[in-house]
């Protein structure tokens, strides 16, 4: 590939990714503060109790299932209402 290949290519990544943010914003933020409040939680919670290594590991990796869950559970209220 040639350099001016590779800027357009990086120029057009750069576009796509910038409009991926512009539409996506409040879900991205959202996702990122469930994250960060999930993995504080059970942080918080392992240094208190001890737990070992593979409970905790286990505990972070339940985050997936517990936001799908979660905003399933949100949309399905917002349906009802």
């Amino acid at each position: 590939m040639t350099a001016s290949r590779v800027g357009s290519v990086a120029a057009t990544v750069r576009e796509n990714v910038r409009n991926h943010v512009r539409e996506h914003r409040s879900g991205m933020v959202t996702d990122f503060v469930f994250a960060v409040v999930w993995v504080a939680a059970v942080s918080v919670l392992f240094d208190a109790l001890q737990g070992p290594r593979w409970a905790y590991h286990l505990s972070l990796a339940c985050g997936v299932v517990a936001y799908f869950g979660f905003f399933a559970s949100l949309k399905l209220a917002r349906e009802q209402a």
